[in-house]
């Protein structure tokens, strides 16, 4: 008798939902791609050449796809303003849930899909940040635990994207809760991880320029920033999120201790080949995160579909979803207002009297 598999519907089929959905399809073993939604057109016709051969069914309706017979999971790929909203509607037909970051760019919101999960503790329910699944950064993490570089004390972390002219990133802006919310919160979580999601920050400071891209300026974003965050506990992370890369994507990250120090990704390269020509040395870099990080999607789809059949923990906690895009809601306030935001030891905004 062959095995069961987790029985996956997939939400949006956008740049993110088609390689989920393709991941579950034909990268992740233990589970079964049976259903697919999304209210594009031009997205279910991609879904009836690519999915629809192989036994998906496809919806334009995302609550008729959730009350299909049989169903286990949903993984959301469809647009940030509708991630909690689906995600609660799928803890409600008692469906596992794995979710793209962020929840919401709305704290309370996050909240609400938190709370909805605590009340089916029987269910799985993953952000995903697929940094957490990446080979490098998890050997980097298992270092860190092994105490090889002392005390974790400055975590340095950088989110930049290849510049796209094309006017992309500006129109995103209206919706994406800000760089530091869209790009930075991938950094924020690997804080979480490295530094302990019990850290509480001291103070919050940041600042941003536009250097390419001006039209961000009325969306109140930026396409270069700089953050600060300093904790009560004696650690500083610093973030650099950019939009202007020239030649590609370059997400990298140090984490400083007392005794050592490690790096990920320091001098990016989508391979191991080196141009030797008359010109220098050159390597070719990934173009785009998922140049960089496509394995770690597909270890996540594995490890969440694990998780769900095994009835084994997650390997994050959904709390720090919330958390992650708290800080990174707070970075964004100190880059638009250009003040520093201080918080006492438990947490508490500090507000400092207008003399």
């Amino acid at each position: 008798m062959a095995p069961r598999k987790l029985q996956v519907a997939a939400a949006g089929l956008g740049r993110m939902g088609k390689r989920h959905a393709l991941n579950f399809l034909n990268r992740t073993p233990r589970a079964q791609l049976v259903a697919a939604f999304s209210p594009d057109p031009e997205e279910l016709q991609w879904g009836k050449q690519h999915l629809e051969p192989y036994g998906v069914t496809l919806y334009d309706d995302y609550d008729k796809m959730i009350e299909r017979r049989g169903l286990d999971a949903v993984v959301i790929g469809t647009a940030t303003s509708v991630h909690a909203e689906e995600a609660i509607k799928a803890m409600e037909k008692n469906l596992h849930v794995l979710c793209e970051k962020p929840l919401s760019t709305n704290i309370e919101v996050c909240k609400e899909v938190v709370d909805a999960a605590k009340k089916r503790p029987h269910l799985k329910v993953m952000c995903g940040f697929s940094r957490r699944f990446d080979d490098s950064y998890r050997n980097a993490h298992q270092k860190v635990e092994q105490g090889l570089i002392g005390r974790p004390s400055i975590l340095r972390s950088q989110t930049c994207d290849k510049h796209d002219p094309s006017g992309f990133f500006v129109a995103y802006a209206a919706w994406s809760g800000g760089v530091f919310v869209d790009m930075a919160v991938h950094d924020i979580d690997l804080t979480l991880w490295f530094f302990g999601d019990d850290v509480i920050p001291k103070s919050v400071s940041a600042y941003g320029i536009t250097a390419v891209q001006p039209d961000l300026k009325k969306h109140k974003d930026y396409d270069n920033a700089v953050g600060i965050v300093e904790f009560h506990n004696g650690k500083i992370a610093y973030y650099y999120c950019s939009r202007m890369m020239a030649h590609g994507q370059e997400d990298t990250t140090e984490i400083i201790g007392t005794e050592g120090k490690l790096s990920v990704n320091a001098n990016p390269q989508s391979n191991l080949v080196n141009f030797y020509h008359s010109g220098g040395i050159t390597r070719e870099v990934p173009h785009d995160y998922y140049g960089r990080f496509e394995m770690a999607f597909v270890k996540e789809s594995n490890e969440f579909t694990a998780a769900c059949l095994d009835d084994t923990p997650l390997p994050m906690k959904l709390s720090n979803a919330v958390k992650a895009v708290q800080i990174g809601a707070w970075l964004q306030e100190a880059l638009v207002s250009g003040k520093q935001i201080q918080f006492d030891e438990i947490g508490r905004r500090i507000e400092k009297a207008n003399l």
